[in-house]
């Protein structure tokens, strides 16, 4: 499992439903990519275990082209008990697994003949 941390402001979406997300620095997220960019479902998802302050919790990262980076969604639960709001710099752990089990099954298909 490969682990990443990284320090970023947590903003909130302008729209009705006002989710709020961190966004991964852009060289943070090309190195994510290049190592696991295989393993993207759809959307550029990429599952991972996220831990602010001593929450932990399991979600995913989003590619958004726009800004070219990883965005992480952050649940009202973990807001709510680690105290958190929009522009409130945040420490973030997040740790992916590094192989795709999809990807080695059909390698091993594919290539072990």
């Amino acid at each position: 499992m490969a682990k990443y941390s990284f320090k970023a402001k947590m903003w909130k979406y302008d729209g009705s439903a006002g989710r709020y997300f961190v966004t991964l620095p852009k060289q943070l997220s090309v190195k994510i990519r290049k190592k696991h960019g295989l393993s993207e479902e759809g959307w550029g998802r990429l599952k991972t275990i996220a831990k602010i302050g001593n929450t932990e919790w399991k979600t995913a990262i989003w590619f958004d082209t726009k800004a070219k980076s990883y965005l992480l969604p952050v649940k009202a639960g973990v807001r709510k008990s680690e105290g958190l709001n929009a522009d409130v710099l945040v420490s973030v752990i997040l740790r992916l697994d590094s192989e795709d089990p999809n990807l080695s099954r059909w390698l091993r298909s594919t290539f072990a003949k």
